[in-house]
Formats: C-alpha cells, sequence, structure tokens
C-alpha cells in the first residue's frame, strides 16, 4: 500500500528516509555523499513523485521503491 509522504510528519518522514538510506548502503560512485546529501536526494525524488512511500502488510515494514517499479 502507498503512503503519501506528504502526510507524515516532518520527522516520521525524515527519520524513513535516514533508516533506508542507511539501510540501503548505495554507492554514489567516486565522490562519497554525507547522510545529509542522501537523505536530501531521496526526499527530492519523493517530491518529483519519482519515488513512493510502500508499506507491506506481510512484513511490516516501510520502505521506498522507484514511482515505476511498485
Amino acid at each position: 500500500m502507498e503512503i503519501p509522504w506528504q502526510q507524515l510528519d516532518e520527522q516520521t518522514l525524515e527519520n524513513l528516509i535516514e533508516s533506508f538510506v542507511l539501510r540501503e548502503g548505495t554507492d554514489y560512485g567516486l565522490e562519497e555523499k554525507s547522510l545529509q546529501e542522501k537523505v536530501a536526494d531521496v526526499r527530492l525524488q519523493l517530491q518529483r513523485g519519482e519515488a513512493v512511500l510502500v508499506w507491506s502488510e506481510l512484513h511490516e515494514t516501510v520502505t521506498i521503491l522507484p514511482a515505476d517499479g511498485r
């Protein structure tokens, strides 16, 4: 089930994005980005509609997925 990120408390959204970034361990190429830069990148993807928050009833977890990969 998709969760509208705009309806979340600001701190809750920040915590979800930060948790996602830390869990994913994404490789950013030659230049390493700070945690805050990674969080800002994911937030921008949510704002642009390129990513969505998804609740898994099966696993009782929230994750962030590409909007075209739902």
